[in-house]
């Protein structure tokens, strides 16, 4: 009994075991259920729309003046400040009278003094004429004694001598009349340049303007073609900024349409109007420079850095989505029947008011299309593909992002 002992547990053990497991409860069946993501989705309208591109750009003023010193001189007055508005004719700036006075007076006397010189002139040549007669005579008188042996050779030489000298004399009084025209002009010239600048010695504005910089005080001496202030129109003044060298030409041919693109700037509080009215020649890595007309110009001051928003030409029958409907920047996903579909895409460009933000697509492919009404995806999924499973729970509406996009 006792070695039969140990194997009997054993048995009893193995059977209780299997009873056990033989009336245990049968576990419930696992259900396999596909996961549903949950998106939000818009419908599709085509609209007829002008893109928009940001740019930054300084405001400039092409037409600024700098007021230079004419002569050197003193300074007198100063009458403006930096950003002083004035209007035109006002007097901004004066040199010293008294550098500018002597030049004038200078050239008068040297005017004169032409004039007195040429008189001179007409009344010798008279005289001069007079003395080659007499000296043509004296050596003809001499020219015959010496022919009959009466007369030395000394003396018909000094006879010649006086003769050539004569008629020296009487041909440069004759080149200096000749040449009193010209002397003449040339001093007038000197005397109505002298004028000039003694005019030039009252610097006047000559429009409406904002004064830009001040660079010299009352006192200062400065020298010829010193600057002494800067001004500019205010109403004539651009913003240039860069765009992307492959939009030059699409922005060039709307201008030679006579398209109008307007742009609005902001600064500060301020939104400003603009519009693009030249296009640089010239591209470079960085793009194209344009220039945009500051509508209301007064507020700017010249150097300020904006940002600006433009508008391009004008696209017919493109689609406006959330920039979060594109994945990989190529395609959009339409639901049907609860499920994704790529639908492959080309961007026109974008649409931006205020902080809204539209992309603006085509179709690619003519197999798949867009139409007004196909239910699109709006929100990002990194894991979108087709056949992928989702729930449509909300939505900007039809026009969520187009209804920003359309003019």
């Amino acid at each position: 009994m006792r070695r039969l002992l140990p194997v009997l547990i054993l048995v009893l053990a193995a059977a209780g075991f299997l009873a056990l497991r033989a009336t245990r409860p049968a576990p419930p069946a696992v259900e396999t259920r596909e996961r549903v993501w949950r998106i939000e989705a818009e419908p599709l309208a085509a609209i007829a729309v002008n893109p928009t591109l940001v740019l930054y750009g300084r405001i400039e003023a092409p037409d600024r003046v700098r007021a230079a010193a004419p002569v050197a001189g003193r300074v007198l007055e100063v009458t403006v400040r930096d950003g002083d508005r004035v209007e035109a004719g006002t007097v901004l700036a004066r040199m010293d009278p008294r550098d500018l006075k002597p030049r004038i007076e200078q050239a008068a006397a040297e005017l004169e003094r032409e004039r007195i010189r040429h008189r001179h002139d007409q009344e010798a040549i008279a005289q001069e004429r007079t003395l080659l007669e007499l000296a043509e005579a004296k050596l003809a008188r001499f020219e015959r004694l010496k022919n009959a042996r009466l007369g030395a050779e000394s003396a018909f030489d000094q006879a010649r001598e006086d003769v050539a000298r004569v008629r020296l004399s009487l041909t440069q009084r004759r080149q200096a009349i000749a040449e009193h025209p010209a002397r003449l002009a040339q001093l007038q010239a000197r005397l109505a340049e002298a004028r000039r600048d003694a005019e030039r010695g009252e610097v006047v504005a000559p429009f409406a303007a904002r004064i830009g910089k001040v660079e010299v005080a009352a006192g200062d001496q400065v020298q010829p073609g010193q600057a002494l202030l800067n001004l500019y129109p205010s109403d004539a003044l651009f913003l240039r900024a860069r765009v992307p060298a492959i939009y030059a030409e699409e922005l060039r041919a709307a201008i030679g349409r006579g398209e109008t693109l307007r742009a609005h700037a902001e600064f500060g509080t301020s939104r400003l109007a603009a519009r693009l009215e030249r296009i640089g020649g010239e591209a470079d890595a960085r793009g194209v420079d344009v220039l945009l007309r500051m509508d209301d110009a007064a507020k700017l001051p010249v150097g300020a850095f904006l940002s600006a928003v433009l508008e391009r030409p004008r696209l017919e029958a493109v689609f406006a989505v959330p920039p979060s409907a594109l994945h990989g920047g190529d395609r959009i996903y339409r639901i049907e029947d609860g499920r994704l579909k790529a639908v492959p895409v080309l961007r026109a460009g974008e649409r931006r008011d205020g902080e809204r933000l539209a992309m603006l697509v085509r179709a690619r492919d003519e197999a798949a299309p867009l139409r007004d009404g196909m239910l699109v995806s709006r929100t990002h999924l990194p894991h979108a593909i087709d056949g992928l499973a989702v729930e449509v729970v909300g939505g900007g509406g039809a026009g969520g992002a187009a209804a920003g996009a359309t003019r």
